[in-house]
């Protein structure tokens, strides 16, 4: 009898990674997302299914009878782990992607907090609420480890998702710049930020060691490597071909968000990927510099067919931030070359 493997939000980012790969290990694949749209290759045998995650007999329906694993690619809530853990009799275990943003520094802080290096699943986590993302990650980890073996779950914790098919890739960032002429790579802190990537390829991966190997625990979820920003900058452009003369600023943006990326973070966090190794023996199908051709083509062409400009406006929104405020670039490197 097949395996069956029902994966939630299979035509997102993670879910286009991880859906090939269960199909390819034998796995008999449901394909669950709002706007299905056909993208599986015919001999993978995937079935689509439409799916809200919001709507739980949708979710029942989409469970049926019963399942092997459920693939949880966007639960982010207490509510959504409570709509798995109502059909735990008929789902034989959960791999479901967290973040790495739960943790907390020794003062409590997230996210640019001053880590150890590298981060273990050790380290203390954010109080769960509904407060914001990462929080709202805490409670769904919660929730379903606290379920133990009334639903096995692993819970993953990427941390800077990288690979095709986002509105808000980072790596956004430096292809605009190319694709727009600009002739100055401009990076605050020396370049020395360091914030863990990892590919989907690799996400993808430990979904299928998991959920081969049900268990209730958490892991770390990255990439064999945690380049500098600076690093990843020039890997970028050198993979476009380009050359941008790198202009860099010891300290923080000295105008505006002149130098700041979306990587830069007040301290390195990196994950350790020690715990993944022993308990589910993963080892990485790429690094971050392999695999940007692919997540560079990508951005490429969609910003061609999206006619150019900010084909991707979702990652300033993300952030907060203007990351392409050229007017402001400009006249800091009029200022500092009339010094």
């Amino acid at each position: 009898m097949d395996k069956i493997a029902l994966v939630i939000g299979a035509t997102g980012q993670i879910g286009q990674a991880a859906v090939p790969a269960l199909a390819r290990d034998g796995w008999e694949v449901r394909a669950a997302s709002r706007h299905p749209d056909g993208v599986w290759p015919a001999e993978l045998g995937v079935r689509e299914v439409r799916l809200d995650r919001g709507d739980d007999a949708q979710l029942a329906a989409a469970v049926g009878d019963g399942v092997d694993v459920v693939v949880d690619a966007v639960g982010y809530n207490a509510g959504h782990a409570e709509q798995l853990l109502k059909l735990a009799g008929r789902i034989g275990s959960a791999v479901v992607i967290s973040s790495a943003a739960v943790y907390a520094d020794t003062a409590g802080r997230g996210l640019g907090g001053d880590f150890p290096v590298p981060i273990t699943e050790a380290q203390s986590t954010m109080a769960p609420d509904d407060g914001d993302y990462a929080t709202r990650k805490v409670a769904l980890e919660r929730a379903l480890l606290d379920a133990g073996d009334a639903l096995p779950t692993t819970v993953l914790r990427p941390a800077a998702i990288h690979g095709p098919r986002s509105e808000f890739l980072r790596e956004w960032y430096f292809v605009r710049r190319a694709l727009d002429g600009r002739r100055h790579r401009i990076l605050a802190h020396n370049g020395e930020n360091r914030f863990q990537p990892t590919a989907t390829a690799n996400l993808a991966e430990l979904i299928r060691l998991a959920a081969a190997k049900p268990g209730s625990r958490a892991l770390n979820a990255a990439d064999p490597d945690a380049p500098t920003v600076r690093e990843i900058g020039a890997a970028i452009h050198a993979v476009l071909g380009y050359e941008a003369e790198e202009v860099l600023i010891d300290g923080p943006p000295p105008m505006g968000a002149v130098g700041e990326t979306p990587w830069s973070i007040a301290h390195p966090f990196v994950l350790d990927m020690s715990a993944a190794r022993r308990e589910l023996g993963y080892a990485p199908v790429t690094g971050y510099t392999e695999s940007l051709p692919a997540t560079v083509d990508w951005l490429v062409s969609q910003a061609r067919e999206r006619q150019g400009g900010d084909a991707f406006p979702r990652l300033n929104e993300l952030h907060g931030v203007d990351f392409f405020d050229y007017a402001t670039e400009d006249d800091w490197l009029a200022q500092r070359s009339n010094r």
